[in-house]
């Protein structure tokens, strides 16, 4: 198997010019990113954004799947935080636009300022789900229990 060639201090020489394409992805010890504890055979375990973000997209997504002409082209959306964050006694966790048919998540007040009786994995996704719920009924002018009546009927 042929060598990448070396210069004269004992480094490759892609790594010895300034303007290599690579570059920018190596760290400026030269040993370049870590990669996953895992492994390359599993996926990248996921933090709390992409968890939050993947709820509301899948909750999104069954909506749209029990309102296909409602929803159809509404967008969701997730933002870090409300521009306008206090309004006295409350602090928004969604924004509905009617007019644009675009529904905006806050994500940090949804995760910080819930109050969970369990917090736990389980409980933090159905309060992003509650939200999304909660959005859309909010959007459709429906309560948002009668938005899935058979989901929640387990007996």
């Amino acid at each position: 198997m042929p060598r990448s060639p070396r210069s004269p201090s004992g480094r490759a020489a892609s790594r010895a010019s300034a303007g290599s394409p690579r570059r920018g992805i190596r760290d400026r010890h030269g040993r370049g990113l870590r990669s996953s504890v895992a492994g390359p055979y599993l996926p990248m375990l996921g933090g709390r954004i992409e968890t939050f973000e993947e709820t509301i997209l899948s909750t999104a997504e069954y909506l749209r799947g029990v309102w296909p002409a409602e929803l159809a082209h509404v967008r969701f959306e997730v933002a870090a935080a409300p521009e306008q964050a206090l309004h006295g006694d409350h602090v928004d966790r969604w924004h509905v636009d009617a007019e644009r048919a675009r529904i905006v998540f806050f994500r940090v007040p949804i995760q910080r300022m819930s109050k969970l009786h369990h917090d736990d994995d389980l409980h933090r996704r159905m309060m992003v789900e509650s939200c999304v719920f909660r959005a859309v009924g909010d959007l459709l002018g429906k309560d948002p229990w009668d938005l899935a009546p058979d989901r929640f009927r387990h007996f």
